[in-house]
């Protein structure tokens, strides 16, 4: 026989077979005790496929001695030892018998077990014996187990206790003859070949059955992350609302767009190398231009409003009353946030005509990836994304602004919101948009919101009695919470779990 770890599955097959003729039934962990399980297991699924055996898994728990009970079945349990060398001496000093024994806790141990079994007293300052002989039953006990692995359960149980045993699930298998039993497998044909059909030995060949049942190799196929999960449910509610979608593939903006056009000051604290990253190569954009030939509107004209409005104030605003410098307007910047590219949207809303000679209402939006200079925690990443809508009318009021929130956070399964005032830069009004999670027991802030500043609309050519209102939140923040996310990290970058991606269910927002 070969050794147990080369013998092949048709070897192990053959000795199964033989092994049945002598005894029926035969119990593995008997006759193939040194066989792997996996091979036997693979030897037996082989036969059973052919109806030449049966076989039924037994499980069963064994008690194994740990290392201490390996030293008891040597040298005697604690207490024995104890007593054995009181007995010999025929009494013992403590400090003497931690001597003779040689080990602190063996003596410790076994002097409390051996005073609750009455073998032996303390007199004085010496501990005698009680009794001439004692029986070793702990030492009994566990040899037994060591030659059958079992016991009776109280035993083990008390053994347990003292961590003198470990149980371990032990699996063998009960194997009987099959059906068509025999001493020899026949060869069984995988395939019919055109020699067989020419010569007609497939009439008298043996085929080997196929497995309906098999689940082949799994197939790791392409999964969607979770954030594109419900960044496909944000879209799919704002073209339900009537949105366009805004083009946010260019990351790198300038100054000006994300900033100046937005009536953020040159001063404002966002714009510190803390907060924004800005573009070392190369370090400046061209002035703002026509980006086609049909575009004939006077870009100079636009540029002097701005430096105007955040210079000495224009359009009915005091502005911030500083010089303006249109060189740090042009320094290149990853975006800080998605509004550069409505104010983009709204400067080439303000070029179309409709029918009545004015520019027509429109609604974007955009959900894409922002940048911001911050220290990256369990909720915050340099890199994330924005969900932002923007509404163009005439006639709006924060009052309509206030319901069309309630009506986009309703379709997202968000409800009772609140409002509470905030100050952008680029929007007066502004609000920030609070509701009551459940999961979380708290009210959580979930966006930003306002009425864009004329003083921003009128410099682009946008008439007066057009009102433009916008609102953003974070893609990552939901999606955490509907997928009970508690680290940011776990949900981007290179300490993401692929198994869970594959695993995530899609996701409906309206959906608890």
């Amino acid at each position: 026989m070969a050794p147990p770890g080369n013998t092949s599955t048709e070897d192990l097959t053959s000795e199964i077979l033989h092994a049945l003729s002598n005894a029926d039934p035969i119990l593995s962990s008997e006759t193939f005790a040194q066989i792997p399980f996996e091979g036997l297991k693979a030897a037996l699924d082989r036969l059973s496929a052919r109806s030449m055996v049966a076989y039924e898994q037994v499980e069963r728990e064994d008690a194994y001695l740990e290392p201490e009970a390996e030293v008891i079945v040597s040298h005697g349990s604690h207490e024995a030892r104890v007593f054995e060398a009181v007995r010999k001496m025929n009494g013992l000093s403590i400090q003497d018998l931690e001597t003779e024994i040689g080990d602190k806790t063996v003596t410790k141990l076994g002097q409390g077990k051996a005073f609750r079994e009455k073998w032996i007293k303390k007199d004085g300052n010496k501990l005698v014996p009680l009794v001439d002989s004692v029986q070793d039953i702990t030492r009994d006990q566990l040899r037994v187990i060591k030659e059958k692995r079992t016991h009776d359960p109280k035993i083990v149980a008390d053994l347990k206790k003292r961590k003198l045993l470990r149980m371990q699930k032990n699996i063998s298998f009960k194997i009987t003859k099959g059906a068509k039993y025999a001493l020899e497998m026949v060869k069984e044909e995988t395939d019919l070949t055109a020699e067989m059909l020419s010569s007609g030995s497939w009439k008298t060949a043996a085929f080997k059955p196929y497995n309906f049942k098999a689940l082949g190799a799994e197939q790791h196929a392409g999964a969607l992350h979770p954030l594109a999960k419900v960044r496909t449910e944000f879209r799919q509610i704002f073209f339900e609302m009537g949105f366009t979608e805004m083009p946010t593939s260019q990351y790198v903006e300038s100054g000006f767009w994300n900033f100046d056009a937005l009536f953020v000051p040159q001063q404002h604290p966002a714009r510190d190398l803390q907060d924004t990253f800005y573009i070392s190569d190369p370090k400046t954009a061209g002035r703002p231009g026509p980006e086609s030939p049909e575009d004939k509107r006077d870009y100079e004209e636009y540029i002097e409003n701005v430096k105007q409005v955040h210079q000495n104030g224009k359009f009915g605003s005091i502005g911030y009353r500083y010089p303006w410098s249109e060189e740090e307007s042009l320094k290149l910047v990853l975006r800080t946030h998605t509004t550069s590219v409505s104010a983009a949207m709204l400067y080439k809303l303000a070029a179309l005509k409709g029918p009545d000679g004015r520019p027509p209402p429109a609604r974007y939006f955009s959900i894409d990836r922002v940048f911001r200079n911050e220290t990256v925690d369990a909720t915050h990443l340099c890199e994330f994304h924005q969900v932002e809508g923007v509404i163009a009318d005439y006639g709006l009021s924060l009052g309509g602004l206030m319901e069309f929130m309630e009506i986009f956070f309703t379709k997202m399964g968000v409800t009772d919101l609140k409002f509470k005032p905030a100050y952008n830069p680029y929007t007066e009004p502004s609000m920030e948009i609070f509701c009551f999670h459940k999961g979380l027991n708290k009210i959580i802030e979930i966006g930003n919101s306002g009425m864009f500043r004329p003083e921003m609309l009128e410099s682009m050519g946008l008439p007066k009695d057009l009102r433009v209102f916008g609102f953003g939140l974070s893609l990552e923040r939901p999606t955490m919470i509907k997928y009970g996310i508690s680290n940011i990290r776990e949900l981007l970058g290179h300490g993401v779990d692929l198994g869970n991606i594959r695993k995530n269910p899609a996701v409906r927002l309206d959906k608890n």
